[in-house]
């Protein structure tokens, strides 16, 4: 129970500060996190057409009503875009702009930095190694 409690609160602090390292000063953590999720849910090419608001609620755990006024803020900023589903026109889907696109790439950049810079400033070689070590048998255990 104890490594179990000490690696989610290591990881929930982590990911608040990684998350962090990139946040636009115009944009919310909310924010910034859906359009990440954005990005990764529209990659593959059967969902490339958009992702509706239940879908990005859903791979966030936010209720829909959070989403949806999540994605109205972004699409008042110009960072996405909702198009009619083109099998269900009551739907709608949402996809990221050029802009978006950019913004998206920018934050992946600035944490992927952030996380190497710190490494490389507070771990000794041997740490590294240990880091390393230890992502390996947490890798296993998102494997069902």
């Amino acid at each position: 129970m104890r490594a179990s409690r000490e690696v989610r609160a290591v990881i929930s602090r982590l990911r608040r500060r990684i998350l962090g390292a990139s946040e636009a000063e115009d944009l919310t953590l909310g924010q910034s996190t859906a359009l990440a999720r954005l990005a990764r849910e529209t990659e593959t090419p059967a969902t490339a057409a958009g992702v509706t608001t239940s879908v990005l609620a859903a791979a966030e755990g936010v209720r829909h009503q959070s989403m949806t006024a999540t994605v109205a803020a972004l699409a008042a900023r110009g960072l996405l875009v909702r198009t009619p589903d083109p099998e269900d026109g009551r739907r709608l889907l949402v996809t990221l702009t050029p802009e978006g696109r950019r913004r998206v790439q920018e934050g992946w950049q600035a944490r992927t930095e952030w996380l190497a810079n710190r490494l490389q400033e507070e771990c000794t070689r041997e740490e590294l190694e240990a880091v390393i070590a230890a992502m390996s048998v947490l890798e296993r255990l998102t494997h069902d």
